[in-house]
């Protein structure tokens, strides 16, 4: 899903160079994202209503923070739905990561839930374009680890320290996205991150040389913090680490400076500096079960939040089919159908993604 940091990188720095060292950096807007963003952690109120747990289950990770999800409150359920709008096509086009990400919003909601007194039944409803139908019983209210840990989670787009991690830290990662619907691969040997790395790099560098998997990237990048104030979603340069650029700039150079050479040499440096990779498969390739994906990572993502680790996506190797079938060989799984694919261990926070507001993915 949401990874695509290095492109937005390659673009502000290619503009500051290409605009002979101008930065575009207004201070005031930067402030009022920062608000935008804090204002997303705020506690869940006590006496949490349906909306405020939507407001929860929307701090899920998305693709691209393209947020493709709706909301329906019908007395005690609360049905998470589709929102084929806002598709990516060209790098999703049988909707697998908008399915997960259905499913990562349900955890949120499932955990929220259960921390305000309500146990939560999620089920996957097949019909029309599918949802995730939750059922809102009274229960005993049970606030987790995890429930502390869904403001505090974020992809982190950085490198890491390369330091390994305890057996029972990698444990409590596995045990967490492991489910009777999804089989959870946790990788540390060398010599399998780095046949995994070859992977991502040729992902990589077959939707670089793909001009329609640009034009769609470029769609959703937010290249200043007016964009992505105005919008609410997308992927926005500092969110990276990156400055801000004028958005006419970003747009023109961006098919210029976003090589697939510039960013494969970050990603190989990401990558080693990762403790390990996770792998999450499904036990069958449908909308049902890439919703279970998505609740997996989501565990797994509360989980390393717990722990203090950072983690980020690296799923340019089951983006492209013919990859994916080389990454399914590598991973010994025969003809099931790798989901999902997550580095992660030690390293710094990073600017937070922004959300749309509640009101605007409620039907």
């Amino acid at each position: 899903m949401n990874r695509r940091n290095v492109v937005v990188g390659s673009v502000a720095v290619g503009a500051v160079a290409a605009a002979g060292g101008y930065v575009y950096l207004e201070e005031a807007e930067m402030a009022a994202y920062d608000d935008a963003a804090a204002a997303l952690q705020a506690p869940l109120p006590a006496t949490a209503g349906q909306r405020d747990l939507i407001r929860y289950a929307t701090l899920a990770a998305n693709s691209h923070n393209t947020q493709p999800w709706r909301f329906r409150i019908g007395g005690d359920r609360i049905d998470v739905l589709p929102d084929l709008t806002r598709r990516t096509p060209v790098v999703d086009p049988d909707d697998h990561h908008l399915f997960a990400t259905l499913g990562c919003a349900t955890e949120n909601l499932v955990v929220a839930a259960a921390a305000r007194g309500l146990h939560a039944t999620a089920e996957f409803v097949p019909a029309g374009e599918g949802a995730v139908a939750v059922q809102l019983d009274p229960a005993p209210a049970e606030e987790t680890p995890a429930f502390a840990a869904i403001p505090a989670r974020q992809v982190s787009r950085a490198v890491y320290d390369g330091k390994p991690l305890a057996n029972t830290a990698l444990a409590a990662l596995e045990a967490a996205a492991q489910s009777d619907a999804v089989d959870a691969l946790v990788i540390t040997d060398p010599s399998r991150i780095e046949a995994i790395l070859g992977l991502v790099i040729e992902g990589n560098t077959a939707q670089f040389d793909d001009p329609a998997f640009m034009a769609e990237l470029k769609h959703w990048v937010r290249f200043n913090p007016a964009e992505a104030l105005r919008h609410g979603d997308g992927l926005f340069s500092a969110a990276t680490g990156n400055p801000s650029i004028p958005g006419w700039l970003g747009r023109l150079i961006f098919g210029f400076v976003a090589t697939a050479k510039s960013e494969n040499a970050r990603y190989v440096e990401q990558i080693r500096s990762s403790a390990g990779i996770l792998v999450l498969v499904g036990k069958a390739a449908d909308k049902a079960h890439w919703v279970e994906c998505g609740r997996s990572y989501q565990r797994f993502a509360l989980q390393a939040t717990i722990l203090g680790l950072r983690h980020a996506f690296l799923n340019q190797a089951v983006e492209v089919p013919s990859v994916r079938t080389k990454l399914a060989a590598e991973l010994g799984i025969g003809d099931r159908r790798p989901d999902l694919i997550i580095r992660f261990g030690n390293g710094p926070a990073m600017p937070r993604s922004l959300r749309r507001p509640v009101d605007a993915v409620i039907v």
